[in-house]
């Protein structure tokens, strides 16, 4: 059946809402763990009728391990989220969002350790080649000021963290829909998140009006209506291709930036970003060539 939306425009249109979540988050005034809280809590109060609706008789078909889990990946990514707008106080955008964007690397590091997956010299190769990257880019920004590079290791904590989040939720995620597990991880985040602000003493009250727009912005935009195109496209686009389509989301953030908060993007961030990009993007196509079952050299 022929899509009604060109699934292809879709994948540019969730790009783009992803990439405007390090904007948002810029324009608030308000500190990390509220506007985290206040991202996950709308979050889960718009997709609230949906589940109420269609999901809850699946809650009792979750196992406790998956439960578990469920909590685990929650927890982590509201950290996840805590670090990474905490780093946009100190770094750039460009700088922070190519960071956060060596997730993929975490993950096969992750899935190496952890579930014992294959190594390939490509795989290898290409990580190298990312985390060179990420030094040019980090040398850059020290070069500017110690904050910035401050900034940039909380990103790299931010991308360790979703990554945690992402290897707890894979196996929870091949027997739970998707919609169940996504409502109750954001759940589970909102609540964290809620100690959390209520632990530091920080007002839930935001320091300007306009954050309320914002907050509202980034639960609808990057979170939910981002992730649910690169859920809907991939009926109808290659994971691989979306997987790559996902990489320019540091270049949408830095035009972004630079147009709507005046942020300039330094040589080294071009060069090291695109560096990243380029080392991310063939673990990702050796990867696929992999589970093509295409031959490669095994370490």
């Amino acid at each position: 059946m022929k899509p009604l939306i060109n699934p292809y425009l879709a994948l540019a249109v969730g790009v783009i809402t992803v990439s405007a979540s390090a904007i948002f988050v810029k324009f608030s005034a308000s500190s990390a763990g509220v506007i985290a809280f206040y991202r996950l809590f709308f979050s889960v109060i718009f997709m609230l009728p949906l589940f109420l609706a269609k999901f809850t008789p699946e809650l009792k078909n979750i196992t406790k391990r998956d439960w578990i889990f469920t909590i685990v990946a929650g927890v982590l990514l509201a950290f996840h989220f805590i670090l990474w707008f905490e780093s946009l106080n100190y770094t750039s955008v460009a700088s922070s969002t190519v960071l956060v964007t060596l997730q993929p690397l975490f993950a096969f590091l992750g899935t190496y350790l952890f579930f014992k997956e294959k190594v390939t010299i490509a795989a290898i190769t290409s990580g190298i080649i990312a985390i060179a990257g990420s030094f040019i880019i980090s040398w850059g920004d020290f070069r500017v000021s110690g904050s910035a590079l401050f900034g940039d290791i909380l990103a790299l904590i931010a991308c360790a963290f979703i990554t945690g989040y992402l290897l707890f939720g894979q196996t929870v995620r091949q027997r739970v829909s998707l919609i169940t597990y996504t409502f109750l991880v954001y759940l589970v985040s909102s609540i964290t998140l809620f100690f959390y602000v209520l632990g530091t003493g920080e007002s839930f009250i935001p320091k300007q009006d306009s954050d309320w727009v914002h907050f509202i912005l980034l639960a609808l935009l990057p979170t939910l209506l981002g992730h649910s195109l690169f859920n809907w496209v991939v009926k109808w686009i290659s994971t691989s291709v979306i997987s790559m389509a996902i990489l320019f989301e540091p270049i949408g953030a830095a035009i972004l930036a630079y147009f709507l908060l005046g942020e300039s993007v330094m040589w080294s961030q071009v060069v090291g970003g695109g560096v990243v990009i380029a080392g991310i993007g063939l673990f990702i196509i050796s990867e696929r060539r992999l589970k093509m079952g295409e031959p490669q050299a095994q370490r």
